[in-house]
């Protein structure tokens, strides 16, 4: 059995984070500087496997890794701010730029040598497969 680390307030971080998205530009000199965020995840599960999908929407796939260590999978990576054309006048920007990291803890039951990730149309789908169990029957115990 694993031993996981309780944050009391994660779970309202996070809730406090997807309703008021803005707060971190209120509270920061956003100017030119870089500002976290988080992408959205969907887990699911079907009798051979878990997937994670995680949107990143202009995020290259070469900017983004993903790492199995101790039953925590992570998704980190950068979304990049694209270039800025002179003649361009901007008059409101929604966009996070930055650094990202997402961290799952993953049940016992997964075969750790046989993820696989997938990109496509700015969706990260990570592919978690389970280890077949030999399922039993009821079995009758004596009772001496």
């Amino acid at each position: 059995m694993r031993v996981i680390r309780w944050e009391p307030f994660g779970d309202v971080d996070t809730l406090f984070n997807r309703l008021m998205p803005d707060w971190r530009r209120l509270a920061l000199d956003s100017g030119d500087r870089k500002l976290d965020w988080a992408p959205s995840a969907d887990i699911s599960e079907t009798d051979k496997e878990y997937v994670i999908r995680a949107e990143l929407p202009a995020v290259h796939k070469e900017d983004v890794q993903v790492t199995l260590d101790d039953g925590m999978i992570t998704i980190k990576g950068e979304r990049k701010q694209q270039k800025n054309d002179k003649n361009e006048k901007f008059h409101r920007v929604e966009t996070f730029y930055g650094s990202f990291e997402r961290r799952f803890s993953l049940p016992d039951n997964v075969n750790a040598d046989t993820i696989r990730c997938e990109s496509k149309d700015g969706i990260l789908t990570v592919h978690i497969p389970k280890i077949e169990t030999v399922k039993q029957g009821p079995k009758q115990i004596t009772v001496q």
